[in-house]
């Protein structure tokens, strides 16, 4: 499953890169969020499957702490990215005229770059947050990485000032970005449906049925991890949970977003054929 996801992703990455026809904002973000994915995975999958056939299966306090804000810094960076996104697809399909005045390479340039800021910033208060937690019990994470309700858990402290702190940054990550994206849908839909042919409307919903999809997925799996108290924390359901968000959706973000995408096999095509 990691093999295929990486080598997914890593195919958007180099077609959008290569192919002329691919050098639009919607694909500049695929590749990027593409790129995120990639890394958002790395940091999580070799540790976990070195931790499988590791007898001891340790790991240093700083070594948890990074990877905990890598981890929540690049699922940060892509949870801004797919707010940008639905503006790009927002824009794209009710102001189509507009277009390309408005979604420009550099507005482009600074959404990401406003997305991955965000992502790090907000990772590094809440890792700090946390890892300033005295932990005098248990060290043993029941997990598979260094997650954050795992990890809190295990302080014996009253952690009720970091919880809130932990909801307000996922409040800023999770829930303001997912409720952008929906509100921004709820105007998308309105416009395909005053699309009078059939054949306009299906290619309108086509280009956004994807990345709605992947933000459901994303967001779903999130929202219900790490939006709740301590009180609510469920170490088994956790891990099936996480697992299917670190491994199973990533895996499936590529056949979802690009490579059903009549130009991405299109793209495929042409570089095959100029290489054959």
């Amino acid at each position: 499953m990691h093999l295929i996801t990486l080598a997914g992703h890593t195919t958007i990455v180099l077609i959008s890169l290569i192919d002329t026809c691919l050098q639009t904002p919607m694909y500049f973000f695929l590749r990027n969020l593409s790129a995120i994915e990639i890394c958002y995975i790395l940091v999580i999958v070799p540790n976990m499957l070195a931790n499988f056939l590791s007898k001891t299966q340790r790991m240093p306090m700083l070594g948890c702490a990074l990877q905990m804000h890598f981890f929540i810094a690049l699922g940060g960076a892509e949870c801004f990215l797919l707010a940008a996104m639905a503006y790009d697809r927002f824009v794209a399909i009710c102001n189509p005229l507009r277009y390309t005045l408005i979604i420009t390479k550099a507005l482009c340039l600074q959404m990401l770059a406003l997305a991955c800021i965000s992502g790090f910033t907000l990772s590094l208060t809440l890792t700090t947050l946390i890892f300033l937690l005295p932990f005098c019990q248990s060290h043993v994470i029941n997990h598979f990485f260094c997650d954050i309700p795992a990890v809190l858990f295990l302080a014996c402290s009253d952690t009720r000032s970091n919880e809130i702190a932990v909801f307000l940054v996922c409040m800023l990550i999770l829930l303001i970005p997912f409720l952008l994206i929906l509100f921004s849908y709820g105007f998308i839909i309105a416009a395909i449906l005053r699309i009078h042919s059939a054949e306009g409307r299906s290619k309108a919903f086509s280009t956004c049925a994807g990345h709605l999809l992947v933000s459901v997925m994303h967001y779903g799996c999130a929202i219900f991890i790490y939006i709740r108290p301590k009180s609510y924390y469920t170490p088994e359901q956790d891990k099936i949970v996480s697992l299917i968000y670190t491994n199973v959706t990533p895996m499936l973000y590529p056949m979802i977003y690009s490579l059903r995408n009549k130009e991405v096999k299109g793209a495929l095509r042409r570089l095959l054929v100029s290489h054959s």
